[in-house]
């Protein structure tokens, strides 16, 4: 048995252990809860730990690999873009299918529980911290943004000064060599690791909140989907004219691992392995692009952001007008940008969008509940787009190994 068939197996057996215990109401208490949650989270921190030197290398040796500096920043500008262009699509089809299914909740609103409204942070400063003032501590933070701006850096000094410092050069691709090869042995705990990550979600969550808030959960669900195989098959086909059955076959195991783990950024070393090695995006191309949109594309959380924002308008009797809708759609597409490398950067940009068209941030704790399980779906699409955006930007560029991907 394969690796995709183990950790589909081991994802559709946790799901099923998960919400019986749930169901039966066994072992319902924080021993046993505490218990299961340890195998999981070691899984969670292996693939994270990896997440800082496998950007760092992998940019630093594709830049060097790069003819000269122009083509990096064709590269970056493209793929801002692109991933742009995307959240657009993403928020718009959201706001568009939640207008057509019109998901709401009757209830007593002043049931609704107290939710901790986060600071949204300022633009300006985002910016500002793009550039690391210390680089240990974008290291250890894990700040995608600075390291990948401190990488790119690098990579162009190496390239400058290459001539007298082969080895060093060399060293870096060795390093990648090396990070990339720890991959695959963590690969070999993956179905125990999914296995524990999604019995522990379905242990204590179950399938009640899914029927609590039926509408939204399938609302939100149906556009990721639609989402997933057209707007992405679109681009594929349209921009990159390639083959969307094997890319889709070809990306399972980057698509699984982020729907057990809920992580992009703890996805970013499988999915750079998938890219690369699976779909022949050369990694002067894929190294850039894969950690940049771990980081900015926002898809997944575009789509929850206009079809919670249309639920949470219907639940509070509150009528959005056309103006309303499109600011939703420039606020939500901007702040994908705004809000890079943010923690907890979902619950600020749905935040910052109720606040947009004046309804109460509090109206989050009705939908919190969901979230968790929405989230390992929008994170599996999310992954996926950083996959597309890499291909069609590799194909414009003449970086993509096309036979590689066919096979």
């Amino acid at each position: 048995m394969n690796l995709s068939k183990k950790i589909f197996l081991a994802l559709g057996v946790g799901l099923f252990f998960g919400s019986m215990f749930n169901y039966l109401d066994l072992f319902q208490n924080k021993v046993f809860s505490d218990f299961v949650e340890v195998p999981g989270s070691i899984f969670i921190s292996s693939l994270k730990m990896l997440i800082v030197p496998v950007v760092f290398f992998s940019i630093v040796s594709g830049v060097t690999g790069l003819s000269n500096v122009s083509t990096l920043g064709r590269i970056g500008t493209i793929s801002v873009l692109l991933y742009l262009i995307t959240t657009c699509i993403a928020i718009t089809l959201a706001l568009v299918f939640s207008n057509i299914i019109d998901p709401g909740i009757k209830r007593n609103i002043t049931e609704v529980e107290t939710f901790i409204k986060q600071e949204t942070p300022d633009l300006k400063n985002v910016i500002i911290n793009i550039v690391p003032s210390n680089i240990f501590k974008a290291f250890s933070e894990a700040n995608m943004l600075q390291v990948i701006f401190f990488a790119i850096i690098f990579g162009i000094t190496l390239n400058l000064i290459s001539k007298k410092n082969i080895k060093l050069k060399e060293a870096i691709f060795q390093f990648n060599d090396l990070f990339l090869k720890m991959i695959e042995v963590i690969m070999y705990i993956a179905p125990y690791g999914v296995f524990f990550l999604i019995f522990k979600t379905f242990l204590t969550q179950g399938f009640e909140t899914i029927f609590e808030l039926g509408e939204y959960f399938f609302t939100v669900l149906l556009v990721l989907i639609i989402h997933l195989f057209f707007t992405y098959g679109g681009l594929l086909l349209i921009l990159g004219k390639i083959n969307i059955f094997k890319f889709f076959s070809k990306m399972k195991n980057s698509m699984l691992f982020a729907f057990s783990t809920s992580s992009s950024a703890a996805t970013i070393p499988i999915n750079l392995k998938t890219v690369e090695e699976s779909l022949g995006v050369k990694k002067s191309v894929a190294s850039f692009t894969v950690p940049l949109g771990a980081t900015i594309n926002m898809d997944g959380t575009a789509i929850m952001q206009g079809v919670a924002t249309v639920f949470l308008a219907n639940t509070y009797g509150v009528d959005l007008s056309l103006a309303d809708f499109m600011s939703v759609i420039l606020v939500a597409t901007l702040a994908s940008i705004g809000t890079a490398g943010v923690p907890g950067v979902g619950l600020i940009m749905l935040t910052m969008v109720l606040n947009q068209v004046g309804l109460p941030a509090e109206g989050i704790a009705l939908i919190i509940g969901i979230d968790r399980i929405l989230d390992m779906t929008r994170t599996a699409v999310n992954v996926t787009g950083d996959a597309t955006v890499s291909c069609v930007v590799a194909k414009i560029e003449k970086k993509i190994n096309l036979q590689k991907l066919n096979s």
